[in-house]
């Protein structure tokens, strides 16, 4: 299986052709693609979708595809890196920062059938393709905050369309009691509560997830995990079942001694100090 690599963050592409000149294959990066005209079929992963004119599909890294065209076709493409939205994070909304255009792309369920748009969203849709296909003439697209957010209202359509049709994105949410319990279960493993860990587990940009969380729990991520761990090792002390060394083993320290500048740090008394009073 052939995959196909790309280095640059963002790549505009349009081209119009009898037979599709690529076999099968999978990508390194991310793929829009909206046919301007023409007919055939999409060969993607297992699924054989009928395409024509004013069609969108939008695939990720795990997906493998072809184009059996059947009538002449003009395929636009937007390509994308990892990085690309991640580069312009400081211009993303909320909603796209919670849940990253790349983790939506992986969606099953916009791989299965065309997507359906009305009339109202076909038009934007196409008004749309034909903004980046204009500015992709006269700009240098990967680093535009114009074709930015050109590209990021093709996510917003293709919600707003599925909200309508009543067709759920899996992980298009986040539950801040899933996130307050993965904390409580995880606060033993110090590896497990880094924020790049805990983000990337409930789809949310690491370098948003503080900001977000602060927003929700009126706490910074970092010192609500050191009040839990904090208060779990003070209960630990006062109950007197454990040793030191196995209260720093049971909570990721690397000895006793990072154990107690840990807690006097925080409690701004030592473990020692503790059980006299």
């Amino acid at each position: 299986m052939k995959k196909l690599n790309q280095f640059d963050t963002l790549v505009i592409d349009e081209f119009e052709e009898d037979q599709y000149h690529l076999p099968r294959h999978s990508h390194t990066y991310y793929e829009i693609i909206y046919i301007i005209k023409g007919s055939g079929i999409h060969q993607l992963n297992k699924n054989l979708i009928p395409y024509q004119a004013g069609d969108l599909f939008v695939l990720s890294t795990d997906d493998e595809h072809y184009f059996d065209i059947q009538e002449r076709t003009r395929f636009f493409f937007i390509k994308f890196t990892d990085t690309y939205f991640n580069s312009n994070k400081k211009l993303s909304c909320d909603e796209f920062l919670l849940n990253t255009p790349e983790n939506f792309m992986r969606d099953k369920s916009l791989k299965e059938n065309v997507l359906k748009l009305d009339e109202t969203y076909a038009v934007i849709l196409k008004n749309t393709i034909d903004n980046i296909r204009t500015y992709n003439s006269n700009s240098n697209i990967s680093t535009s905050p114009i074709a930015f957010y050109q590209i990021l209202s093709i996510f917003g359509l293709i919600k707003e369309s599925l909200q309508q049709q009543n067709i759920k994105i899996a992980h298009s949410g986040v539950d801040n009691d899933q996130i307050i319990s993965y904390i409580h279960q995880n606060i033993y493993k110090p590896k497990l509560v880094q924020i790049k860990t805990i983000a990337a587990h409930f789809n949310i940009s690491h370098s948003y997830f503080g900001t977000y969380f602060k927003r929700n729990f009126l706490l910074s991520y970092r010192d609500y995990c050191n009040k839990l761990r904090t208060q779990l090792i003070e209960k630990r002390i006062l109950n007197k079942q454990l040793s030191m060394k196995q209260i720093a083993y049971e909570f990721g320290f690397t000895d006793e001694s990072h154990l107690s500048n840990y807690f006097k740090k925080q409690r701004n008394l030592k473990p020692s100090e503790l059980k006299k009073l």
